[in-house]
């Protein structure tokens, strides 16, 4: 296939991609109104109903104008050979391979992040704080930015200079050794991301002895669950929104509580939302979801290899002579609509594994508390009572809170 040919699918499936992306978050927003299920009646009084009308009419009409930006920054940066500049002043510094993809990716990297940080700004203190949700400080603000670029830069650069590497000396089998790579760092992540990763951003702390950390101990027992790590984090600090979540597996499972859930929801709401996060465990989802990740991902390095050395991927971002680099960003766009796809796979087993956890949570801890403290966190975040079918089957990697009230119902 010639660099012309090539040229024109990738603005094709940006194009596609943002349009059908516009057509169902237009579906969704003209649901916003629809009436409130009967049995969701009590999640909102007139006023929260009306106040959550609003915040998500706002983040739809923020959603455009952001969404819109990005497509025509990324579409002007291809027309007008952006990547052939950034891979100009790449090369100016240095001829190595790794280096040259380093640099590259870096300065890609900051300028979307100084070109998006405005728009992150106006969410977080305008948005966000408008409807009561921001504890964020300018302060916590970009200190986060500064982590994360951080961590970018450490983390993702340490990996694409490996990947580089493997390219240099295995050439088109490289991707058995990334493949390998990514597998063990996924791992490896997935283990110690509470203890090397959260600390970097969060606090967390041992759950105190008292009756909350009594009857989750005594619940787990009742499964047969050995639970002797149980934190709280303090997400407060950046927000109202609460959550709770399971990491790692083996001697180094966790259950992490936000201090904003524990705040918000009754001792036993706390019990069964554990509960349900138990029922991951004991269901295998964890091993589950890592697993299918990384096949996807070896399927991904596999046809990459195919792919990235071919000079006509880098000729049709305007770049004469091939890397790795521009191949690789070139493979990302053509590969968008198989991403798609996998994507709808991933949500539809993610929808799937939320039913069994909250049958699990029912069958062993009862369906009344898990109920009353889904209402409350939806109340909470003023979420969406009656979201398209469509868009939920496209983004949602949860079933809506009216089909889990359904399951949870179901038998009772």
């Amino acid at each position: 296939m010639n660099p012309e040919t090539i040229f024109y699918i990738i603005i094709a499936i940006i194009v596609i991609d943002f349009i059908i992306d516009k057509i169902l978050d237009t579906l969704n927003a003209k649901h916003f109104d629809d009436p409130v299920p009967q049995e969701l009646s009590d999640v909102y009084d007139k006023e929260e109903n009306e106040k959550s009308q609003c915040y998500k009419k706002e983040r739809y009409r923020f959603g455009i104008i952001t969404s819109t930006f990005s497509v025509l920054l990324t579409l002007g940066f291809i027309l007008f050979d952006g990547f052939a500049w950034v891979d100009d002043i790449a090369r100016n510094f240095t001829d190595n391979a790794i280096l040259v993809a380093l640099i590259f990716f870096g300065i890609i990297m900051i300028g979307s992040d100084i070109l998006t940080t405005p728009f992150s700004w106006y969410s977080t203190f305008v948005i966000e704080e408008k409807y009561g949700f921001n504890k964020t400080t300018k302060k916590t603000f970009f200190l986060d930015k500064i982590k994360g670029l951080l961590m970018m830069a450490i983390l993702g650069g340490g990996i694409l200079a490996l990947i580089v590497w493997f390219y240099q000396f295995a050439g088109n089998d490289f991707w058995w050794y990334a493949w390998i790579l990514v597998a063990v760092f996924s791992i490896f992540l997935n283990m110690f991301y509470a203890k090397l990763i959260v600390p970097i951003f969060n606090k967390q702390s041992p759950l105190e002895e008292g009756s909350l950390r009594t009857k989750i101990e005594t619940y787990a027992e009742s499964v047969g669950f050995t639970l002797d790590n149980i934190f709280i984090i303090d997400g407060s600090k950046r927000s109202t929104k609460a959550n709770a979540y399971f990491s790692g597996f083996g001697k180094e499972k966790r259950i992490t509580l936000f201090d904003t859930l524990v705040k918000d929801l009754e001792e036993e709401e706390i019990v069964a939302v554990l509960a349900h996060e138990v029922g991951h465990y004991k269901k295998n989802h964890i091993i589950v979801n890592l697993g299918a990740s990384i096949l996807t991902t070896g399927f991904t390095l596999w046809l990459l290899s195919l792919f990235v050395g071919s000079p006509a991927l880098s000729q049709a971002l305007g770049v004469d002579e091939p890397s790795f680099h521009i191949g690789l960003i070139a493979f990302g766009i053509l590969y968008s609509p198989i991403s798609e796809v996998t994507g709808l796979l991933m949500n539809y087993l993610s929808r799937k594994f939320e039913y069994q956890a909250d049958d699990y949570a029912k069958q062993t801890y009862g369906a009344g508390p898990l109920i009353s403290s889904l209402k409350k966190l939806t109340k909470n975040t003023l979420s969406n009572l009656t979201p398209h079918k469509a868009y939920v089957f496209m983004h949602y990697s949860h079933p809506t809170l009216l089909q889990r009230f359904r399951n949870l119902k179901r038998g009772l």
